[in-house]
C-alpha cells in the first residue's frame, strides 16, 4: 500500500507521461500497488479502478478512505463512545492507530477520532 505524497498527482492509463491522465488524486489518497515498471507503479483504488502513478510522488504514510455513504467518527474505539463528527464517501484520512476492528484517523481539518475498520479502505 502507498498514498499520494503531493497535493495532486495524475493517474495515467500507462507507465509514462505519454499516456493520458485518467484522473487526478489528492494528497493522502491510499492505493494498492499491483505491479511495477521502472519508477512507475500500477495501482488499484478502493473502487477497484486501476491506473499508473509515478513512484516518487507517493509515500508509505498510511491513510484510509471512507467507503460508505456516511460514517460516524467516535471519541473512542467502540459504538459506546460518543459521535464527534461524520465523514462521507471518498473522504481521505490519515491512519494514526488500529486496534480490535477500529481505526484512529485524522482529517486534514484536524478532526481526529475512531472509525469502524469495515467502513474504510486502506491501511
Amino acid at each position: 500500500m502507498i498514498s499520494v505524497a503531493k497535493e495532486v498527482i495524475n493517474m495515467r492509463t500507462g507507465p509514462s507521461t505519454k499516456y493520458r491522465t485518467k484522473w487526478q488524486l489528492g494528497k493522502g489518497y491510499p492505493l494498492k500497488v499491483v505491479d511495477r515498471k521502472g519508477q512507475w507503479l500500477k495501482v488499484k483504488d478502493f473502487e477497484n479502478d486501476v491506473g499508473w502513478v509515478y513512484g516518487s510522488l507517493t509515500s508509505s504514510k498510511p491513510h484510509m478512505v471512507i467507503k460508505k455513504a456516511v460514517v460516524n467518527i467516535r471519541s473512542g474505539p467502540g459504538t459506546r463512545y460518543r459521535i464527534i463528527s461524520q465523514a462521507k464517501y471518498g473522504v481521505v484520512m490519515q491512519t494514526l492507530k488500529q486496534t480490535k476492528g477500529w481505526v484512529k484517523v485524522r482529517h486534514e481539518s484536524g478532526t481526529s477520532g475512531w472509525v469502524a475498520r469495515p467502513l474504510v479502505w486502506g491501511w
